[in-house]
């Protein structure tokens, strides 16, 4: 009886000591897996914040930068020296607002022996003054465009105004119309004295040459329409042959084109004309246009 009980208190025993074993080797957080299985990689440097998350140590300071060259200060932009602009239509440069022209020093010469348009230097290079005078002279003379440019119209005007002799006219005691025709230019004439300076004209063209000689104005009208040539004649004052002085409709200096044998002339100076002329008014013209 007692070594059943010895032996059923052994039983027991090793019963405990068994489960009490195996109890270490069983993790339920395994989910059931019956297994630990092994820690996940890295769970020790997470534990100790090798794995960059900062350690305790570590929290609260500022992220290391790494130095960098000091920030370059803006370069000064270079200066620039006023030079004179190029103008869209010549190219050449300005000076105050006018292009230098190709004829600069000859125009000079010319408008400073003509007076009247202000002061000019005579050297061959454009100023302000050079520049006044120069677009005065222009306007004066119907020359497009007025923009101070000695070219070649303004010096072919300037040439053959300022080489004009007024004494070449034969003018009697009343008033005289003078042309020269080889200089196309007109002026007006009363008592020996000059009461219009020469200013520009256009007279016949090839095949229709405006004669030299000495006539008289035997008719006027304000406002004169040309049967051949369909077009108002304003302030005309007929000479010879169909011939006469009136303002023209085209542009003066186009010396392509010339008149049919009419002494053209600018708005100014046909007013000018007509309020000196009347009929008997005496008209010399010299010289012979060239070309015709």
């Amino acid at each position: 009886m007692k070594r059943v009980c010895n032996t059923s208190r052994l039983v027991a025993l090793l019963v405990v000591v068994l489960v009490g074993s195996g109890a270490c080797t069983f993790d339920p957080q395994a989910g059931g897996s019956g297994g630990g299985g092994a820690a996940p990689a890295g769970a020790a440097e997470k534990a100790t914040g090798a794995s960059g998350a900062p350690g305790p140590d570590q929290r609260d300071r500022p992220t290391p930068v790494a130095p960098t060259s000091a920030t370059p200060k803006p370069k000064p932009k270079p200066t620039r020296t006023a030079t004179p602009k190029p103008t869209p239509s010549t190219g050449t440069p300005t000076v105050a607002g006018c292009p230098q022209g190709q004829h600069q020093r000859q125009v000079e010469t010319y408008l400073a022996r003509l007076g009247g348009f202000g002061t000019v230097t005579v050297d061959g290079r454009q100023s302000a003054a050079d520049c006044a005078a120069i677009k005065k002279f222009q306007k004066r003379y119907g020359i497009r465009p007025v923009e101070g440019r000695a070219g070649p119209t303004t010096l072919d005007v300037a040439q053959r105004l300022a080489t004009t002799d007024p004494s070449r006219c034969k003018a009697g005691t009343g008033t005289t119309f003078c042309v020269d025709l080889t200089r196309q230019t007109v002026w007006a004439v009363r008592g020996g004295k000059v009461i219009m300076e020469p200013t520009v004209t256009r007279t016949g063209m090839s095949g229709y040459r405006t004669p030299s000689g000495t006539f008289t104005v035997n008719f006027r009208n304000p406002k004169e329409w040309s049967d051949p040539y369909e077009v108002w004649l304003p302030y005309w004052q007929h000479f010879t042959q169909g011939m006469g002085f009136h303002e023209t409709t085209t542009y003066l200096h186009d010396k392509s084109i010339g008149s049919h044998g009419c002494v053209n002339l600018l708005h100014v100076d046909a007013v000018r004309m007509w309020e000196l002329g009347k009929v008997g008014t005496r008209v010399v013209l010299i010289g012979r246009r060239p070309g015709t």
